[in-house]
């Protein structure tokens, strides 16, 4: 079909991702989220990129298999740019009801890929980053990797996959501690869980591989200290394995495999994620995440206990300044926060 001819990776000429053929061997493709800078965090930009990635290795019957990972070994994916969340969501709210259709697009392009797709975990998996390693097939990961969900830590709800997969993945118990605690989960623990299919030595002393290694031996080997490092060797070699073993299928067979696997997450996803997204875009309205996404950026602790007390006290928790509910006696301009001391319009004061 000339309309979906597939086309050399290197013809995308993609800003924020690697997407490369015949890698890490030949009949895979592999697709790396690639701002390392940024915790291999996923703007706008690049979940259409990603979306048109995996959806180009769809279409390629010369790939029979998709390999998903992050640039670097510190972190597979942290979820969405909470930067660009600060700066454009929290001051244009509707904007992110077309966000998370992008979002959802980027997902459902892993889930309809038609081909099993592979998570390397190289490093940590938060947020967003772990509900796209959920939408994969299969998920190999690093013992210095972690899982986290954060959303009711920083003013959203973990409703792109997390709310939806976690149960289905690790059961209903275990996926409540991850939503409302916000732990870490470790690798090893995540394979004993379910959560990934296997976990693999990542840390290395000289010559020799350090297994289920303790979390101070985790991040002296990410500082270099104590002669321990990151090695991510066995891990690709696990990678590489696991594709060569799926690729020795039929490739239709595995096709309508993955579709009939998929009933329950796509039944879960499709049943939640219309309403997940008209309710958190206007969430973005509220108090909660913008003081959440504040924080991170400040690089401090959230108020979490000043927003209860405001509700306590009969108070407008949603929003900063009150109700917008207040008249100004003197000019009539209406609309303005109950916590207001002086009209936005003229300037008088409240009361006055």
């Amino acid at each position: 079909m000339k309309a979906t001819a597939p086309r050399p990776a290197a013809s995308f000429e993609f800003r924020e991702i690697l997407y490369e053929k015949n890698a890490p061997i030949p009949g895979a493709a592999r697709i790396t989220i690639n701002r390392p800078s940024r915790y291999n965090a996923y703007s706008t930009g690049a979940l259409l990129e990603l979306t048109q990635a995996f959806a180009d290795a769809a279409l390629d019957d010369a790939v029979g298999v998709v390999v998903y990972t992050g640039a670097g070994d510190r972190a597979f994916c942290t979820g969405g740019d909470v930067v660009e969340y600060a700066d454009e969501y929290v001051r244009h709210p509707r904007h992110y009801w077309k966000y998370m259709g992008m979002f959802r697009h980027y997902l459902e392009a892993i889930l309809q890929c038609g081909k099993p797709v592979v998570a390397r975990i190289n490093g940590m998996a938060v947020g967003g980053g772990n509900e796209s390693q959920l939408a994969c097939d299969l998920s190999l990961a690093g013992e210095h990797a972690i899982f986290k969900q954060v959303g009711v830590h920083v003013g959203s709800v973990a409703a792109g996959g997390a709310t939806q997969w976690l149960p289905l993945a690790i059961g209903d118990r275990r996926a409540r501690w991850m939503l409302m605690t916000g732990e870490s989960v470790p690798a090893a623990t995540a394979a004993e869980w379910g959560l990934v299919n296997k976990a693999v030595p990542t840390v290395r002393q000289g010559d020799r591989w350090i297994e289920r290694a303790s979390f101070e031996q985790i991040r002296a080997a990410q500082a270099g200290k104590e002669g321990l490092r990151i090695d991510l060797e066995k891990l690709d070699e696990e990678v590489a394995a696991t594709a060569s073993r799926l690729l020795e299928s039929f490739p239709e067979c595995m096709r309508y495999t993955k579709q009939q696997v998929n009933f329950h997450k796509e039944f879960a996803w499709n049943q939640t994620i219309g309403h997940a997204a008209d309710w958190l875009a206007l969430h973005y309205t509220h108090w909660e995440p913008l003081e959440g996404m504040r924080a991170f950026v400040e690089k401090r602790k959230p108020d979490y206990a000043k927003l209860r007390a405001v509700a306590a006290a009969g108070g407008a928790s949603e929003t900063p300044w009150g109700a917008p509910i207040a008249v100004c006696a003197s000019c009539g301009e209406g609309g303005q926060p109950e916590g207001f001391l002086y009209c936005g319009r003229c300037g008088t004061r409240r009361g006055a």
